[in-house]
């Protein structure tokens, strides 16, 4: 029996996770083994609730159900042409499925060690939902405080006009360009300063709610007036960001609550997650070798986790390294957040897509008017 075949015969029943509960993408990996190996039972027999025969193998409703569950969004009435849509793509993975096996590209050492890191990640991830199952509910009191300690992101939610500029360059030219930052001088200056420098840079436009700025900044832009700017810097690089305008489109607590529950338990999940990583870590024997053993971390220090490459999506492309803004600005922190947290309640990474607010609706308004 090829690893396949044994995949095949087990491991779509064995190891069915609700994957969408973690980071983005993450379901792609626990469905893609799954949706390879085509659960079959290789000689049609025995197999419950059929949607389809290719050849020898059968596609099940179950493995369309699984599929269907990835797809947010749909209505009642919806369903019917998705599953359909679903069930052929599946056909035409099993029919590629059966012209690899007879090619024996699944044997091929590459698909195998692919399919064998499907599966670790697999049980893996089933591994740390199961540990999440039991986090609960924040309470009414949690949430009214986490409503309260966040004003920029509810009570005073404002949707941004922005002017961002990415800069890479040398740290000395990083001087002039905060003292620009801090004399409230025009945007088109820097522009023509960086310019002239053969400064690298990026600039583009655009609209963003509140929802949609890292929580480490949002305090510090919610206080720009328009003409304002403050700068960003990483070891990358720096990023200025200019207010052209905002309006205000708050959003009382009772809209929020249900958005605050969802963002504090996969929060908790995260941390439980995490906690239960590192645990782990620390009773067990890990020894680097090689050119590893250079870059290990120190036995003190807490290596990333799962957990944590789960929410690094949120992460990415924001700095905290040091914020500049006008002295006329009062640079406010953020509460009830996770140092070097970078994302609101309507958009946590490690929970998957943001909860139910796109950026058509945020331009809209949420309709509160």
């Amino acid at each position: 029996m090829t690893l396949l075949s044994g995949l095949r015969a087990g491991a779509c029943q064995t190891l069915s996770i609700d994957a969408s509960r973690w980071a983005p993408g993450a379901w792609v990996v626990a469905s893609s083994a799954c949706l390879l190996v085509a659960c079959s039972n290789g000689d049609g027999k025995g197999a419950s609730q059929v949607a389809a025969r290719v050849n020898k193998d059968d596609v099940t409703i179950h493995q369309v159900n699984q599929a269907l569950q990835t797809q947010r969004g749909l209505r009642a009435d919806q369903t019917e042409v998705a599953s359909s849509r679903i069930l052929e793509r599946l056909v035409e993975q099993q029919l590629a499925v059966q012209k690899a096996q007879a090619l024996k590209i699944d044997r091929d050492p590459k698909v195998v060690q692919q399919i064998e890191a499907s599966r670790q990640e697999i049980i893996a991830r089933a591994y740390f939902d199961r540990l999440a199952e039991g986090v609960g509910k924040p309470t009414p009191e949690e949430v009214t405080a986490y409503f309260n300690d966040n004003p920029a992101l509810f009570r005073e939610r404002r949707v941004y006009q922005l002017q961002e500029i990415a800069i890479t360059g040398k740290l000395p030219q990083f001087e002039a360009i905060r003292r620009h930052v801090e004399t409230n001088k025009p945007i088109d200056d820097l522009l023509i300063y960086l310019r002239s420098n053969n400064i690298n840079y990026t600039t583009n436009q655009v609209v963003r709610a509140a929802e949609q700025v890292p929580l480490g900044t949002l305090p510090t832009l919610a206080k720009l007036r328009p003409g304002q700017s403050m700068m960003v810097t990483s070891p990358e690089g720096a990023q200025v960001v200019a207010l052209i305008e905002s309006r205000p489109q708050p959003i009382n607590e009772e809209r929020a609550r249900p958005t605050i529950e969802q963002f504090m338990i996969n929060d908790r999940k995260r941390r439980v997650v995490s906690e239960d990583v590192k645990a782990l870590r620390a009773a067990a024997k890990i020894e680097y070798i090689g050119k590893f053993a250079a870059s290990a971390p120190a036995a003190n220090v807490a290596a990333p986790t799962l957990a944590d490459a789960a929410a690094s999506a949120a992460r990415a492309g924001t700095s905290s390294a040091s914020i500049t803004v006008p002295a006329n600005v009062a640079v406010g922190t953020p509460t009830s957040t996770r140092a070097g947290s970078t994302v609101g309640p309507v958009a946590d990474a490690a929970s998957g897509p943001s909860i139910g607010i796109s950026t058509s609706v945020i331009n809209k308004g949420l309709g509160l008017k």
